[in-house]
């Protein structure tokens, strides 16, 4: 096992040691659909390069940031200026990437459109005040005897509503998305409430829909149950488990056809 430095020096630690000291649902959802793509991203740390359709989801989120955060502000962003924030972020968030455009023209289209859909069919009003914007939250579950519990929220609506935007080639299906979203959703519910000592009323999944006509579908999903919890946190001790006996086997099937380490998985042994 590599062995790293941690950031507040001192003694070195194996990366199993750190991957479990803290986790995010976006590592756990890794984790539960391939552990061997788990290893590879977060253990040999191997890069990729970023697809077309992760960049624009990129750059449509980054802009969603800058737009809520204006009415957080309380100024209200016209279309106008938020067509010079997407130029900005579309350019200059490519410094440095290596992205295998087969018509970037056309994805950055796409990308703007998307944008501009959402801005005249959003359910929130320009002149609504969030109540947070891209807050990064933490959960102490020592009394359950697991890691700490980590996460960005996208949103939060007044009232205790948590919004996370997505870009979709499909449009979702509602009972679909709240199987396939249920680690997101219970981590971001437990951290809003150890963060605010409060209950979330509710969640929103904005999709953003790339099909010939885009579209934006919205998702409600109620506040997060008991049953919810339990499993979370069995997935929870599953990965932390795995993590310390290096259990990082494949999981092939569909998912395979999209997956940038194949070639690597391909050649596991």
């Amino acid at each position: 096992m590599i062995a790293v430095t941690p950031n507040n020096g001192g003694e070195f630690k194996s990366v199993a040691e750190l991957l479990v000291e803290e986790v995010s649902a976006s590592r756990l959802g890794l984790w539960t659909s391939c552990r061997l793509k788990f290893y590879f991203k977060y253990v040999a740390r191997m890069t990729k390069p970023a697809t077309p359709a992760l960049y624009v989801g990129k750059t449509v989120h980054s802009v969603l940031q800058e737009w809520n955060l204006a009415r957080w502000k309380g100024h209200v962003m016209d279309v106008e200026t938020l067509k010079e924030v997407f130029t900005q972020r579309w350019d200059e968030d490519q410094l440095g990437e290596d992205i295998a455009w087969d018509d970037e023209q056309k994805e950055r289209g796409t990308a703007w459109g998307l944008l501009e859909l959402y801005l005249k069919e959003t359910p929130i009003s320009a002149d609504e005040k969030p109540v947070a914007v891209e807050v990064r939250l933490e959960a102490d579950l020592g009394e359950h005897g697991l890691p700490k519990l980590i996460g960005i929220v996208d949103l939060v609506r007044p009232g205790g509503k948590i919004v996370d935007f997505k870009t979709s080639a499909q449009t979702p299906n509602a009972e679909r998305v709240a199987h396939q979203t249920e680690i997101q959703i219970t981590s971001y519910g437990l951290l809003y409430r150890d963060g605010t000592g409060e209950m979330e009323s509710g969640f929103e999944l904005h999709h953003l829909v790339k099909v010939k006509v885009p579209k934006l579908v919205v998702t409600p999903l109620p506040p997060i149950t008991e049953n919810q919890k339990t499993r979370l946190f069995k997935q929870i001790e599953s990965y932390v488990e795995g993590v310390e006996r290096e259990d990082y086997v494949p999981s092939p099937g569909l998912q395979c056809l999209s997956c940038p380490y194949f070639n690597e998985c391909r050649a596991w042994h």
